[in-house]
């Protein structure tokens, strides 16, 4: 089956070069890459060959180099021309993110940093990775979802709403965090676990945060957005209604940026397993020190 297209990927590409040329906006991911470092800290042991799936700048790559514990990295950049910091001691390989081309059973670590919210077959991409896993090997990644700039959704929503003939999508869906975990596990990776980090930023005006989003390449990179160019009058109605809606005491308008986390391992033996059902050997009621109650029975009062 083949999944549905809802990001234009030729266009994300060349919205990404055009955020390289104006000069990249990249607190998000410079944030994002010492998460990275600090959480792969907490994992001892050495990773011979990694692979950094699709980040759009060299800061991941950059900051686990830091850290050690890393042998052979090797990026995936759709993106041939990217400036690098760590090139000389970075393999780079030119693919899509949606169809990797590592052999089964090779790969001791595969990270991604912001890439991976805008592939249209996230559960197949999951399966390449766990399949591209050597047993016991590690992916840990990061990605735009949750509420990210639901701010800035809700304020255009109002302007079409007001001045156009319907509300168009303007600002890119975003998978929740409750789905993640499931995500994992379908793509068969053990010990799955997911998180999130909500990063508030605070601009002086809605019009740095269009900005700042040219500059990470991240505008709209929708199959189904509406092909006119955007109009002023409504994207000053946008603006105001944001300014409105969002501002701060100071005057200072909020942006969400929402980072969820996955992490999971390739099956592994020697992994840990969860007990089979009934294998208990201490009853809950006597660890909590109360008396059992058969199911069906209510406690007196």
């Amino acid at each position: 089956m083949t999944p549905p297209l809802i990001f234009d990927r030729l266009l994300l590409r060349a919205r990404r070069k055009r955020g390289l040329r104006l000069g990249p906006e990249t607190f998000l991911l410079d944030q994002v890459a010492d998460e990275f470092a600090h959480r792969l800290s907490l994992v001892l042991r050495r990773f011979d060959l990694v692979v950094d799936l699709g980040t759009p700048t060299d800061a991941v790559r950059t900051a686990l180099l830091r850290g050690g514990a890393i042998g052979t990295m090797i990026a995936l950049d759709p993106i041939i021309d990217r400036p690098d910091r760590a090139a000389r001691t970075v393999w780079r390989v030119v693919a899509d993110e949606e169809s990797l081309p590592f052999a089964d059973n090779t790969l001791d670590l595969v990270v991604s940093g912001l890439s991976l919210q805008a592939v249209n077959d996230l559960p197949g991409v999951l399966v390449q990775v766990r399949r591209a896993l050597k047993p016991d090997g590690l992916f840990l990644a990061a990605l735009l979802g949750g509420d990210t700039l639901a701010e800035l959704r809700q304020s255009f929503a109002v302007a079409e709403s007001e001045l156009e003939s319907g509300v168009s999508p303007r600002v890119a869906p975003f998978a929740d965090l409750r789905d993640m975990g499931a995500l994992l596990q379908r793509a068969g990776f053990a010990l799955p676990v997911t998180d999130v980090d909500r990063i508030t930023v605070r601009y002086a005006t809605p019009l740095r945060l269009l900005r700042d989003l040219r500059r990470m390449g991240a505008a709209n990179p929708l199959v189904e957005r509406r092909r006119a160019p955007l109009r002023r009058a409504t994207l000053a109605r946008a603006m105001a209604v944001y300014a409105e809606r969002f501002a701060e005491p100071d005057g200072k308008v909020r942006a969400t940026f929402d980072i969820i986390w996955l992490s999971g391992w390739s099956p592994h033996q020697s992994q840990q397993k969860p007990l089979r059902p009934g294998s208990a050997k201490t009853r809950l009621a006597d660890a909590l020190g109360t008396a059992e109650i058969p199911a069906g029975e209510k406690p007196e009062r």
